[in-house]
């Protein structure tokens, strides 16, 4: 036998070995997949969590439930809770995407003295469905369907009005609901209140350059560099694409402490019970296809601070100290242009984007002391 030939027959001998190798490895990784796809569809029941008393027996007079409801031809899901349902009805917009699984991580309190309708919008988290047209996604659509859940939790609930809490891309929606309407609220709480918002990211753009050049971070540096936000061009993809994972780096995401995206919002969105594995993937499929906001191109484009200038209820800013997502500054500004019969802006000197995860113990006496009693007695003193 020739050398050659040897060489030939031992090269095919290992082709053959690691042919077996890849094999076992792929069927491992195959079978790891199907169990953890098991395990997570056996975790996600996608029941609500009852509130029990001290004996493990659920809550009397308590409500803790998860609807669907057609709102304007659409079928749209919420998590409704409260330990008292015959407390006022707090009906919550969420920004870019759905956050009520964020509550196991950070508990709010909110159910203690409020019946909390966490609202998954039109093409959001539970109320994802593929087949929602897409002309139908628009700001207007957005409103319409926020005064016509207002409604229908007015009837339901048999009370002639509600409060509205929008959180920063639903402080868009919901501050332009209640100008329109505000018979049907108490009042408007805007946590990390949107106003103009371009201005915002260029706001955050040029602190996170400078952050990033300070700390010898060139990767980041060159990656904004070559997307500038500016208030001519706006927002590019690739800045839009590194937006999250940089703000969350540097502490000015969705909490101060939350460093990643991955291990701050998306493990925790997975191993939530209350949503059933299809609706995890679904809520994800939302997200993808909405981006920062579903509606962002009407975010970019609109001053806030120019065109709702006057609201004819109680208005209260929630605002962390250390938020660029929705500038804090800016939020200040507008509050401070903005007319309402009562007014109260508060700082919250530990968060960033989210007081009402970061410090809800604050934000609760807040929300009894001030907004249930209509006065801005706790709010910060010029």
């Amino acid at each position: 036998m020739t050398d050659n030939k040897v060489k030939r027959l031992s090269i095919q001998s290992f082709a053959q070995k690691a042919g077996h190798i890849m094999l076992i490895v792929l069927a491992i990784l195959l079978a790891c997949l199907l169990i953890l796809v098991g395990v997570l569809q056996l975790w996600s029941h996608g029941k609500p969590t009852p509130f029990v008393d001290e004996n493990g027996s659920p809550l009397a007079g308590s409500i803790s439930e998860k609807v669907f409801v057609n709102i304007n031809g659409v079928e749209q899901g919420m998590f409704i809770k409260s330990k008292d349902a015959t407390h006022p009805v707090l009906l919550y917009l969420h920004g870019g995407m759905p956050d009520t699984f964020l509550t196991q991580r950070y508990p709010t309190g909110l159910e203690d003295y409020f019946t909390v309708v966490w609202w998954e919008q039109r093409g959001s988290g539970i109320s994802y469905n593929a087949d929602i047209p897409p002309e139908t996604m628009t700001l207007e659509q957005m409103i319409a369907d926020t005064l016509e859940l207002t409604n229908t939790l007015r009837h339901r609930f048999g009370q002639d009005k509600i409060y509205l809490m929008g959180h920063s891309g639903g402080t868009f929606i919901g501050i332009q609901a209640a100008a329109r309407a505000p018979e049907l609220y108490y009042a408007y709480i805007g946590v990390a209140q949107m106003s103009n918002q371009l201005k915002s990211e260029r706001l955050a753009y040029e602190y996170m350059l400078q952050r990033f050049k300070e700390s010898g971070n060139t990767k980041m540096v060159r990656k904004l560099e070559e997307a500038p936000v500016t208030m001519t061009d706006g927002t590019p993809d690739a800045y839009r694409a590194l937006r999250d994972p940089a703000m969350h780096s540097l502490g000015i995401g969705t909490t101060h402490d939350m460093n990643s995206v991955i291990t701050g919002i998306f493990l925790p969105s997975l191993t939530s019970r209350e949503y059933t594995l299809g609706e995890k993937v679904n809520m994800w499929r939302g997200k993808s296809r909405s981006g920062i906001s579903i509606i962002w191109d009407k975010i970019i484009s609109t001053d806030l601070s120019k065109q709702v200038l006057e609201l004819d209820l109680p208005v209260y800013f929630f605002e962390g100290i250390y938020d660029y997502t929705c500038s804090y500054t800016e939020a200040k500004s507008y509050f401070e242009k903005l007319k309402a019969p009562v007014k109260g802006f508060y700082t919250f000197e530990q968060s960033a984007h989210s007081p009402l995860f970061e410090e809800p113990e604050k934000m609760g006496r807040i929300l009894q002391e001030d907004v249930l009693a209509g006065t801005n007695s706790l709010a910060d003193t010029e």
